[in-house]
C-alpha cells in the first residue's frame, strides 16, 4: 500500500501524524533537508526534526547535493520512513534527479514505504512542479533540465495555503492554475493522509 503523508508544516500537524502511524518508537527515518540549504530562513528543518524524535523515531540525516550514491541508497533503502524538509522545490527536485535519489524513493514508495513530505517536500511528489514557480525561484536550480517530478500522487498541493509569508504567493498559484490542475491548497494547520488511492485532508 502507497502511504504519504503531506504537509505545509510538520510540527504544527505532528499530531495528525502520530494517529496516522502508531508504534512509532525506534523506527528509523531517513531526514532530508536539501531543499532547504539553498534557503536563508530554515528554523522548520529543525523543528520538524525535533517533533520526529519526540514522537520516538530515530532521525538520519540524508543531504543528497553532497552525499555518494552508495549512502543515499542505503539510508533510502534501509531506513523505515522518509522525511523531505520544505524549502526550494526546484533546487530539491534538481538534485534528487542529479543523484538518481528520484528513482529509489519512487522505488520505495511505490513498494510501501511511509513518505513525509512538508511544503516543498510535498510538493515534489506531484506529477510536475512548474505551478511552484510563483512561490519558489527557479534560478536556485540552474541545472534542472524540466519539470518533471515524482508523480506519487496525481494532485498538485500548494502549501502555506493563507499563512504569512506566502499568502500571496499561494493565491497566485489557486488563481492560476485552479482551472487546469488538480490542486490541493493546505494551510499550515492540515495535512493530506494518502493511502493509495485516496485522500483525506486532516485539519486541527
Amino acid at each position: 500500500m502507497k502511504e504519504l503523508f503531506l504537509s505545509s508544516s510538520f510540527k504544527d500537524v505532528a499530531t495528525v501524524f502520530a494517529d496516522f502511524k502508531r508504534d512509532l518508537k525506534g523506527k528509523t527515518v531517513t531526514f532530508i533537508p536539501t531543499a532547504s540549504i539553498v534557503e536563508k530562513v530554515v528554523f522548520y528543518v529543525a523543528s520538524g526534526k525535533k517533533v520526529l524524535e519526540k514522537l520516538g523515531l530515530k532521525v538520519d540525516i540524508l543531504e543528497i547535493s553532497t552525499s555518494e550514491p552508495k549512502e543515499i541508497k542505503a539510508k533510502l533503502k534501509n531506513n523505515e520512513f522518509i522525511y523531505v524538509t520544505g524549502g526550494n522545490t526546484f533546487f530539491l527536485l534538481q538534485e534528487l534527479k542529479r543523484t538518481g535519489a528520484d528513482k529509489i524513493i519512487i522505488e520505495e514508495v511505490n513498494a510501501g514505504k511511509v513518505y513525509i513530505g512538508e511544503s516543498a517536500g510535498a510538493m515534489v511528489v506531484s506529477p510536475n512542479v512548474e505551478y511552484a514557480i510563483a512561490m519558489d525561484s527557479i534560478k536556485k536550480a540552474p541545472h534542472l533540465e524540466n519539470f518533471d517530478a515524482l508523480n506519487l500522487v496525481s494532485f498538485y498541493t500548494v502549501p502555506h495555503y493563507t499563512n504569512f509569508p506566502f499568502q500571496k504567493a499561494a493565491q497566485k498559484i489557486v488563481d492560476t492554475y485552479s482551472s487546469i490542475l488538480p490542486l490541493f491548497p493546505i494551510s499550515n494547520n492540515e495535512a493530506l493522509l494518502i493511502r493509495d488511492n485516496q485522500v483525506i485532508l486532516k485539519s486541527l
